[in-house]
């Protein structure tokens, strides 16, 4: 087999020893649910302000809110950023 192969293959298996959490060097993390609510009410923001603050769009932080949906992937991960240290994030944004 060529080199190039090997390569391939060899990448393959470590997706899935990762995928399956199997991989001895890996952490994985997984955020923590959010209440949205309660965390914007915490900061102190209108659902507008929160939003635009944070890059939001309103209609999905209502439906969050609401419990239609739930954050995941990097919006869960802002969302618990944003839980631990509100001021950081809001400067980290602000040009």
């Amino acid at each position: 087999m060529s080199t190039a192969f090997d390569s391939i293959k060899r990448g393959l298996l470590e997706a899935i020893e990762h995928a399956e959490g199997r991989a001895p060097e890996t952490r994985i993390h997984r955020p923590r649910p959010v209440d949205v609510r309660a965390l914007r009410s915490r900061v102190g923001m209108t659902q507008e302000q929160f939003a635009a603050r944070f890059g939001f769009s309103t209609a999905t932080l209502r439906h969050w809110e609401r419990g239609d949906r739930t954050p995941h992937g990097p919006a869960l991960v802002l969302l618990n950023v944003i839980e631990r240290n509100p001021a950081a994030v809001i400067e980290a944004l602000t040009a």
